[in-house]
């Protein structure tokens, strides 16, 4: 009988720790004593072993799975195609193909590492393409959008390094149609001349970013210009903040670029900005405020945006729809652009948004101005894929300016002072 227990305790003990055949061998010697005592003896001195080996097998479990949980890296992007309608570019109706209406395509990796003490390491890079034909945005660049490495804590904030948002993107882009996803590219500003629609990223750039202090956000980049013996030949700062409290929200940012040009052309391309500015000019100053506020299924905004260049020599072709650009021969200009918008759910899974934007130019002797309505309307899919229409209607009171309506995202202007686009396109995210 004795004999029978102990053989079943070998085999239950042997199949149990099957994967370590040293242990095996050692249970199958005891168990062939057949002196019952010595039986117990052994297999009480194995139990030990056995617990010791079952809280070390434990312990390294516990540390593989912090370790595990330690770091993350996440691969995320979007993609919105659609089919747009145009009455007007260069003179001729058009039908075309568009390529980020909304928002332009985009992959990108973003990753943490647990350095302990709530500290974490922080990288994200960006790429920015154009998914109607796969090439590269951002001047070819390979992670064009964003490209940063840091540190981040929950109690002190982000201090990030590389190619990065300014102040005015973070704090004032998110209350413009155009900064979201309720807008997007062809709700942008005339010439996105204040920068909501993020055409321009700044290099070299330090960043630093707060925790969230009840409510309170602040943040401040520089951009070095790298250039040795010329500090402030295409460098850039900007500082901003916004507060939150219940349903109301207030922001403000600033940014400045500081270039010596001579002419619509960067002299050091290893600056702060270089192959996507928008605006060419000595020093650019832009400057802004908002509020927004949201009760139950509608947020309300408005902002104002302010513009300064000094010594003026340029629009980008991009921006004019102009192929060759649109001079402006030194001199000062201004932008001030105010903008109402609004967006309602009208249940899931549909959305409603819509926008009106008043641009007051002045260009040297020309004091144009703008008008803008921006309609939009969404349909979820899902949680990561929408279908929507939407409009957008320009005019231009030249008063000097010989530049027909530009609606932002369009490849060229109008012929006239007005213009109107509609699309309809698929917008998904990953």
């Amino acid at each position: 009988m004795t004999r029978r227990i102990a053989n079943a305790v070998m085999s239950l003990t042997c199949l149990t720790i099957a994967i370590h055949p040293a242990l095996r061998s050692h249970l199958v010697a005891i168990f062939q004593d057949r002196s019952r005592n010595l039986v117990k003896f052994h297999v009480r001195a194995f139990g030990e072993k056995m617990k010791k080996m079952t809280v070390g097998l434990a312990v390294a479990g516990a540390f593989a799975g912090h370790a595990h949980a330690q770091s993350s890296i996440t691969l995320y992007g979007i993609i919105d195609e659609g089919i747009s309608y145009t009455n007007n570019q260069a003179g001729h109706s058009t039908w075309q193909q568009t390529d980020g209406a909304i928002n332009t395509a985009r992959f990108g990796l973003r990753g943490s590492e647990d350095l302990g003490g709530g500290l974490n390491a922080i990288f994200r890079l960006e790429n920015g393409f154009n998914a109607s034909n796969g090439t590269l945005r951002q001047g070819g660049r390979l992670f064009g959008r964003q490209a940063y490495v840091g540190l981040g804590s929950s109690h002190y904030g982000t201090l990030t390094l590389g190619r990065q948002y300014d102040s005015v993107v973070d704090y004032l882009g998110p209350l413009a149609l155009t900064g979201t996803q309720y807008g997007g590219t062809f709700f942008a500003h005339p010439f996105d001349n204040d920068n909501l629609d993020n055409d321009f990223r700044i290099n070299n750039s330090v960043k630093y970013q707060s925790p969230d202090i009840h409510g309170l956000h602040l943040g401040a980049l520089y951009g070095f210009s790298n250039a040795a013996g010329d500090f402030a030949n295409n460098r850039a700062y900007s500082f901003g903040g916004s507060y939150a409290l219940g349903g109301v929200t207030v922001s403000a940012a600033y940014l400045q670029l500081n270039q010596n040009l001579t002419s619509a052309a960067i002299s050091n391309t290893n600056g702060a900005v270089n192959g996507d500015a928008t605006l060419f000019a000595d020093r650019q100053r832009t400057w802004g405020a908002g509020v927004a506020y949201t009760f139950g299924p509608v947020t309300t905004n408005f902002v104002f945006t302010q513009t300064l260049l000094d010594n003026a020599f340029g629009i980008s072709a991009g921006e004019s729809g102009l192929s060759n650009g649109f001079a402006l021969n030194g001199g000062s200009v201004r932008f001030n652009n105010y903008e109402v918008n609004g967006r309602y759910t009208l249940g899931t899974p549909w959305t409603i948004a819509a926008g009106y934007v008043h641009t007051d130019g002045s260009l040297n002797a020309a004091h144009p101005h703008w008008d803008q309505v921006n309609l939009q309307l969404a349909y979820l899919l899902s949680v990561r894929t929408q279908v929507y229409v939407q409009t957008e209607y320009q005019h231009i009171t030249q008063d000097g300016l010989a530049l027909g309506a530009i609606i932002s995202g369009l490849p060229a202007a109008s012929t006239t002072p007005n213009q109107v686009a509609v699309t309809l396109g698929l917008r998904h995210t990953f």
